[in-house]
């Protein structure tokens, strides 16, 4: 009598506990939001991550839709059009997040990978050099952790390495320098 008592009291706990994780889970996805808008940044980001870009894009637009001043809406959604090389659409609006927060490294570094993906190196210096002078730390690029749940091994080049490679060679006369590689720039990974 006593085992079977201690068992269900036992299934009870562990059904309290499951339920609280459940809850917590739920919470954190659909909980409230801080800012009008952060459900769907926070879905588009999840759609960034899966490579889902034209997902993504439709889920910052959501997040605009509820609140025209949402800086990570507008940075996510240059990001989903840089994804699908939009570069025009991207500039745009990397452009409105900067002008929203103009202390955001990440979007100063974004808005670097943009021109360099397009060519504009002086451009992308300069943004490198400004994100890097805000927030060093925001965009070092991924942790150990993050590259371990998605099994990559090797750490992808950080806003610095990129802005001493492009600083080194824009040095040289322009006969001698190689600004794009194009292996190498395929790793560089953008920032959220």
């Amino acid at each position: 009598m006593a085992g079977q008592l201690q068992d269900r009291f036992k299934a009870r706990v562990a059904l309290a506990v499951f339920a609280l994780v459940v809850a917590v889970i739920f919470f954190w996805r659909a909980g409230p939001e801080d800012v009008p808008g952060d459900r769907h940044v926070k879905t588009g980001n999840y759609r960034l991550e899966d490579g889902l870009y034209a997902e993504a894009e439709q889920e910052f637009k959501k997040a605009l839709d509820k609140n025209a001043d949402h800086v990570y809406a507008h940075l996510g959604l240059g990001i989903s059009y840089m994804q699908r090389k939009q570069y025009d659409e991207a500039l745009g609006a990397l452009n409105r997040a900067i002008e929203l927060d103009p202390s955001n490294a990440i979007a100063w570094a974004d808005r670097g990978i943009l021109y360099d993906k397009t060519g504009r190196y002086e451009k992308a210096l300069a943004d490198y050099k400004k994100a890097l002078s805000i927030d060093d730390e925001a965009v070092e690029g991924p942790g150990f952790i993050w590259r371990f749940l998605r099994n990559i091994s090797k750490k992808p080049p950080e806003v610095r390495d990129r802005a001493i490679y492009l600083q080194t060679e824009l040095a040289k006369p322009e006969s001698e320098r190689l600004l794009r590689v194009e292996e190498e720039d395929k790793k560089q990974r953008m920032h959220k």
